[in-house]
This record gives C-alpha cells, sequence and structure tokens, in this order.
C-alpha cells in the first residue's frame, strides 16, 4: 500500500512526465524482450533513474507488472504461429515458477554479487559459440526423445527460474541459448519457448511483490500497456523476418549484456 502512496507525494505534472519517459522505455523493453529477452535491461534502470526516491522492491514490482504483461502478449502470439514443444517447455515453467520463488527468498542469504565474474564469463562464451558456429539455431531439429525433454525441462527450469528469481539479468538470453543448444530448436521456436518460462518465473515474482504490497500501479499499469504494444510490435518482426534475424539481434543484446555486466563488475 506504501508504494501508491508514495506516488502521491511530487507535483502531478512531474509524476505524469516520469510515467510518460517511463512508458516509452517498457514499449522499448517489450519490444527487445519479445523477441530475444533482456527488456529487462532497458526498464528497470530506467525505473531506478526516474524513481529514485522510490523504494527498491517496488521497482523490482512494478517492473514485474509491466514484463509479465508484455510477455504473456508476446507468448499468445507466438503460440499462434510457431509451434511450441508443450511437453519439453511446461515442466520447465513449472520448475521455474517455483524455484524462482525459492531464489527470490534466497537473496538474503547470500552475496548475489558474487555471481556477477562467473555470469560475464558465462555470456561471453554464449556470445561467442553463437557467433562462430553461423548455422547455430538455423533449422529446427529437435534432438531429445521424449521422456528426456520432460526432465531436462525441469533441470533447466530449476537452474534458471532459481537464477531469475536470485539474480535475474540474461535470464531471457541463457534460456534461448538453451533451448537452441540443448534441445535443438531454431532461434524463433527457442524465443517463444522462453516466453513460456519466462512468465512463469515472473508471475512466481509478481505473486510474491504484490503479497508483500509493492506494486505501484498507477506507474505500472500504463507501463504494461505499453510493453503489450512494443511486445507485439517485437513479436510482429520476429515472426517476418525468421530465425536469421532472431539470431544476429540476439548477438547484439548478449553483446549490450556482456558489457553492462563488465562495468557492473570492474567499475560499478
Amino acid at each position: 500500500m506504501f508504494a501508491e502512496n508514495w506516488l502521491c507525494t511530487g507535483p502531478y505534472l512531474f509524476v505524469l512526465v516520469e510515467i510518460l519517459y517511463l512508458c516509452l522505455f517498457a514499449f522499448l523493453a517489450g519490444l527487445i524482450d519479445s523477441v530475444v529477452g533482456g527488456g529487462g535491461l532497458i526498464q528497470l534502470p530506467a525505473l531506478f533513474v526516474f524513481l529514485p526516491s522510490a523504494p527498491i522492491p517496488a521497482l523490482f514490482g512494478t517492473g514485474k507488472l509491466s514484463s509479465i504483461a508484455g510477455t504473456s502478449v508476446s507468448l499468445w502470439r507466438f503460440s499462434r504461429n510457431v509451434e511450441i514443444n508443450w511437453k519439453a517447455v511446461l515442466p520447465a515453467a513449472a520448475a521455474a515458477f517455483v524455484f524462482s520463488f525459492l531464489g527470490a527468498r534466497a537473496v538474503s542469504h547470500f552475496d548475489k554479487e558474487m555471481l556477477r565474474p562467473l555470469i560475464l564469463v558465462l555470456l561471453v562464451a554464449v556470445a561467442l559459440y553463437t557467433f562462430f558456429r553461423k548455422d547455430f539455431g538455423a533449422i529446427h531439429a529437435p534432438r531429445l526423445a521424449p521422456a528426456k525433454e520432460v526432465w531436462y525441462g525441469m533441470g533447466v527450469g530449476l537452474v534458471i527460474g532459481f537464477y531469475d528469481g536470485f539474480f535475474g539479468p540474461g535470464t531471457g538470453s541463457f534460456l534461448m541459448f538453451v533451448f537452441v543448444g540443448l534441445f535443438g530448436f531454431n532461434f524463433l521456436a527457442a524465443s517463444a519457448s522462453a516466453k513460456v518460462v519466462n512468465v512463469a518465473t515472473n508471475l512466481s515474482a509478481l505473486l510474491y511483490f504484490g503479497y508483500k504490497g509493492f506494486i505501484m500501479f498507477h506507474v505500472g499499469i500504463p507501463m504494461a500497456i505499453s510493453s503489450v504494444a512494443g511486445s507485439m510490435v517485437g513479436t510482429r518482426i520476429a515472426l517476418a523476418r525468421g530465425s536469421g534475424f532472431v539470431r544476429k539481434l540476439f548477438l547484439v543484446v548478449v553483446t549490450g549484456i556482456i558489457l553492462k555486466f563488465a562495468y557492473d563488475t570492474f567499475w560499478g
């Protein structure tokens, strides 16, 4: 409740301008996230910049409200045009839902900043592998037996779900890389599959933040609408341009995440 009360303390016009700026960034985040993930790197910093005096949990909760709206619409659009392997993806989403919540609860017990160097190395490896393997993700050729898909999916959901709840940045990119490299999906199918898991992790976090009262609805609802608009545009572009375009944008976004991680790790 305090989050909504906080929003009303500033001049009305000033708050309105802040919301308009945040809606612009939510639109851009929804567009990028709908294709290759990484929208949080656009949206979350914007929340910190334009709402500097808001409580940090309220910023995260408000961001999750916006994110889940855009990701859900993107998933709906993808599911109508791209075949999703639900037998592999749903177990991953279920495990991710549970372990994302556990990861969020574990934040207070560990120093998550110790993960930065490891995640930076993994992201660099992902980018280099994708760059040099020109055919990586070009052909949709699932390589796992149905039973293995279920177990591998649960394993993916466990690890990445916990990571998303505990730390978060780069989750969408890691999911896409796993669905391409481990399951044999092309980049378009991997992007659609990643949305299923992302919706689960976002919902888990949103329920937690909502229960605690850490959502500024006056900010989050306009941002959610903007994120939906961005997701619709991004999904349309991805479906029209195909896996080759998604692969290129994936490399661009992962490079941006690497630069952000490097800055935060060594100079931030």
